[in-house]
C-alpha cells in the first residue's frame, strides 16, 4: 500500500473517495465523474484493477456484455482506511464485500440512485453556472433523518449566477412497490424538523407511472409542509437529464428545471 501512494494521481484519490462513499459505479458513470473520455477511463481503470486498487464485476448478459461495475479493491480499501485513521481491512473481507454487492438484490437500485447524481455532476461539467454542492448516500441520510424516513439520497443543487439553491431528498422508484407505499413515505418527510424540510423528488422509470403517482397523490393528498416534484427517466433522457425541465411539481401540469424548484426568497430552511 505504501508503494502505491506515490503512484496515485489526485483523480485516482477522488475515485477512491467516491467509491468509498457510494460503493459502486459503472464504467460510463466513472467516465462522467472523472474522465470525460471512455478510452482514458478504461486504460486507467484497468491499470488500477491490475494493482488491486480497484475491483470489478459484471453479470452475464446476452446479447453483448454488461458494463463493468467498479468497487474498491483490497489495496484501494486499505488506502482509504489509512487516510481516515481506521484499521486496515483484510483483503479477504474486501473481496467478500464485493461478492455480496454483486449478488445484492438492491444493486440495480443503487446504480440508479448513483446514476442520478452522476448525471447532475456531468451536467455541471458543461454548465459552470450550476453545480452539485452536496451528495449524501443512503447511510448518511439515515444519520440525518433517524427513524422517520429513509431517503435514497440527498443533494444540494446550486445555480451560482441566479442565486438559487435547491436542497432535496431523492426517492428513486423502479416500479417494484405499490404507489400507496411510495406515497406513504411522505408522512415521514412531514415529520422532519424545519432545517431538514427539503423538497422530495421522485425519480420514476416511466411517464405512465409518474402520471399514476400524481393521480394517487391528488386523491390521497400531500402532508402539510411537504413539497413534492416528480420526473421520469425515460422522458428526461431527451430533455437534459435531471437538471433539465423535467420536473412536475405535484398539483401542477407544467414541467420546470431543477433550479426552478428553489423556493421563492429561499423559504426552505436548511443547514447549508
Amino acid at each position: 500500500m505504501a508503494g502505491e501512494l506515490a503512484r496515485l494521481t489526485p483523480r485516482d484519490r477522488h475515485i477512491l473517495d467516491l467509491l468509498h462513499q457510494h460503493r459502486t459505479f459503472t464504467t460510463d458513470q466513472l467516465v462522467d465523474l472523472a474522465f470525460g473520455s471512455v478510452g482514458r477511463a478504461r486504460n486507467r481503470l484497468n491499470t488500477l484493477h491490475e494493482r488491486d486498487i480497484l475491483d470489478r464485476f459484471r453479470h452475464y448478459q446476452r446479447p453483448g456484455s454488461q458494463a463493468w461495475r467498479w468497487t474498491l479493491g483490497p489495496v484501494g480499501a486499505a488506502i482509504v482506511a489509512a487516510g481516515n485513521g481506521e484499521s486496515l481491512p483484510r483483503p479477504a473481507l474486501v473481496r467478500d464485500s464485493t461478492a455480496r454487492l454483486a449478488l445484492s438484490p438492491t444493486l440495480g437500485h443503487l446504480i440508479a440512485v448513483n446514476g442520478f447524481f452522476v448525471a447532475l455532476t456531468a451536467h455541471s461539467h458543461t454548465h459552470p453556472d450550476v453545480r452539485l454542492t452536496r451528495w449524501w448516500n443512503e447511510a448518511r441520510c439515515r444519520e440525518a433523518c433517524g427513524n422517520l424516513v429513509r431517503p435514497d439520497g440527498h443533494g444540494v443543487w446550486a445555480a451560482t449566477r441566479a442565486g438559487r439553491v435547491v436542497p432535496f431528498w431523492l426517492e428513486v422508484d423502479l416500479g417494484t412497490e405499490p404507489l400507496r407505499r411510495l406515497a406513504g413515505k411522505l408522512t415521514g418527510y412531514a415529520a422532519l424538523p424545519p432545517r431538514r424540510a427539503y423538497p422530495v423528488l421522485f425519480w420514476l422509470t416511466s411517464t405512465a407511472r409518474e402520471a399514476n403517482l400524481h393521480t394517487h397523490l391528488s386523491r390521497a393528498g400531500v402532508p402539510d409542509g411537504v413539497s413534492v416534484a416528480t420526473a421520469a427517466a425515460e422522458h428526461a433522457t431527451e430533455a437534459g437529464g435531471p437538471a433539465g425541465p423535467v420536473w412536475r411539481p405535484v398539483g401542477h401540469a407544467d414541467r420546470v428545471a431543477l433550479t426552478d424548484l428553489a423556493p421563492p426568497g429561499g423559504a426552505v430552511s436548511w443547514d447549508g
